[in-house]
């Protein structure tokens, strides 16, 4: 027979597609040895899910909830925030905010390993592609720590300009994208002799997230404040090369390559979606996905055929289908979940299921949303996640649709229609340019109603309501009873 002259042409278009981030390596088909790892602030767990199954198979306990994470001899950690992991799929590398620290963890064993301590509120970590080093932005600082996983040790400090909020590397090693949370700028460093090549405008100053094409083309950024992603070239001079729009509190980007071509897919947490964009010269909005409260962290399978988000105010990670662009699963994790990685061939041999724990209390949590309280911000929206403590409660808001740059005030209500009742002030919410904005607070607030309180076994007699901050008559968001759901039937053992 003869062999159509276009056949290895087409072969290699097809083994491009396969390249999967972050290593650029080729496809790895999903099975029960994968894990998925969700980094849950609020519990101080890390959830792993078999995605074979797309189950829970349990928390590794980093810590402890408040309060008892707030007393001076608390030796856990605090606040587990990122999430990276070894080329070799052997380590995770977990960041806790509070407690300033990188646990790193053997995957096959979900042991901890030791834990490294660096300088004031890091934020994420990632293995350069040799897996020598483990590079550690220091968010409340100005610098990248680097740290040698082999000695668990840091061996240098690498300056970079204020808040730098992660590095991710190009597949090839050459060259670390380091974006910043406070000053607008993006750093290339040389990996090699870790000195700065350039700096590059970020259009705002909040990035929290980064990602690189497995291509290694192209590097793309998100930009909390502004709802945009921001596009450059990965290669020399590293010039711009698109600003998206992508929507309030955009969060976190990654690849898959399917099929279908190649895509990015951004959580968009204000509006709890996630939009997948054809790359290219001019990237298309190909599909928005509703995924569930306030989309956070995203990862691709290592085939592509999937990509996981965990829903910091929904306690799930939802799995995307990445042909079809629906949601194929939910998955119960832990409390206020920030990052998300998909770690392919974590768990070589065995159930993957030692030094695991069930989510425990961290299963307790009641979602609520608010609707826009009168005509003045009639896009106005919130989405509320009341997480047990146990004694206590974290209520968390991410709110859209409001002035920009204003200040509004959070009340429980005695009542959820005008007058109100009494009002109890809990919070005063902040939103960014782009009239969105996240606060939490912590207290006895099992009491919300929309049957929450009462699906906890505790009456239902109060509200949530936001006002102006200095007019507490000028409604601008109330809860709508009829979305409240509750989750304090999720599955807490393991192989849930």
């Amino acid at each position: 027979m003869k062999i159509p002259r276009w056949l290895p042409l087409f072969c290699l278009l097809s083994g491009a597609f396969a390249q999967q981030a972050p290593w650029g390596r080729a496809d790895v088909p999903i099975s029960r040895r994968d894990r998925v790892y969700a980094a849950d602030q609020t519990s101080n767990t890390v959830s792993v899910i078999d995605p074979s199954t797309n189950k829970l198979v349990g928390v590794i306990r980093l810590g402890d909830p408040a309060p008892g994470s707030l007393s001076p001899l608390y030796k856990g950690q605090l606040l587990v925030h990122g999430l990276g992991y070894s080329p070799d799929s052997k380590t995770v590398a977990v960041v806790s905010v509070g407690s300033n620290a990188v646990t790193l963890i053997d995957t096959a064993t979900n042991r901890m390993k030791g834990t490294v301590y660096v300088g004031r509120s890091p934020h994420e970590a990632f293995f350069t592609p040799d897996g020598s080093e483990l590079w550690v932005t220091v968010r409340g600082e100005d610098y990248v720590s680097v740290i040698d996983p082999i000695q668990m040790r840091e061996t240098r400090r690498v300056e970079v300009a204020n808040g730098p909020g992660m590095t991710m590397f190009g597949p090839d090693g050459q060259y670390a994208f380091v974006c910043s949370s406070f000053t607008p700028e993006l750093t290339v460093l040389d990996v090699a002799s870790h000195k700065i090549l350039k700096r590059v405008p970020q259009v705002s100053p909040f990035c929290p997230n980064i990602a690189v094409s497995p291509e290694n083309d192209e590097v793309w950024i998100t930009l909390k404040d502004a709802g945009k992603v921001q596009i450059y070239s990965a290669k020399p001079p590293f010039e711009q090369k698109a600003v998206l729009e992508t929507g309030p509190i955009t969060n976190h980007v990654n690849f898959a390559n399917n099929r279908n071509g190649k895509f990015a897919y951004v959580t968009i947490g204000g509006a709890n979606e996630v939009k997948a964009f054809r790359r290219g010269p001019n990237p298309e909005l190909v599909a928005t996905i509703p995924v569930g409260s306030l989309p956070h962290g995203i990862w691709p399978s290592g085939d592509g055929s999937r990509v996981y988000v965990a829903l910091e105010n929904g306690s799930m990670a939802a799995a995307i289908d990445t042909v079809s662009n629906k949601v194929i699963a939910n998955i119960p994790i832990g409390q206020t979940t920030q990052a998300l990685v998909y770690v392919p061939n974590a768990v070589p041999n065995g159930s993957g299921a030692e030094n695991l724990s069930p989510l425990g209390e961290a299963a307790n949590t009641a979602r609520l949303h608010l609707q826009a309280g009168g005509s003045a911000l009639p896009d106005a929206q919130a989405s509320v996640a009341v997480n047990s403590l146990g004694l206590v409660d974290l209520l968390q808001i991410a709110a859209e649709g409001l002035t920009p740059k204003s200040q509004y005030q959070v009340y429980l209500a005695e009542s959820d229609h005008a007058p109100f009742g009494k009002l109890e002030p809990l919070a005063v919410l902040k939103t960014n340019p782009d009239g969105a904005g996240i606060v939490q607070t912590v207290g006895p607030l099992k009491t919300l109603s929309g049957g929450a309180g009462a699906s906890m076994g505790v009456p239902s007699d109060r509200f949530l309501i936001v006002t102006d901050l200095n007019d507490s008559s000028h409604i601008v968001l109330r809860q709508s009873i009829e979305s409240h759901e509750v989750n304090n039937d999720a599955p807490t053992g393991h192989g849930q």
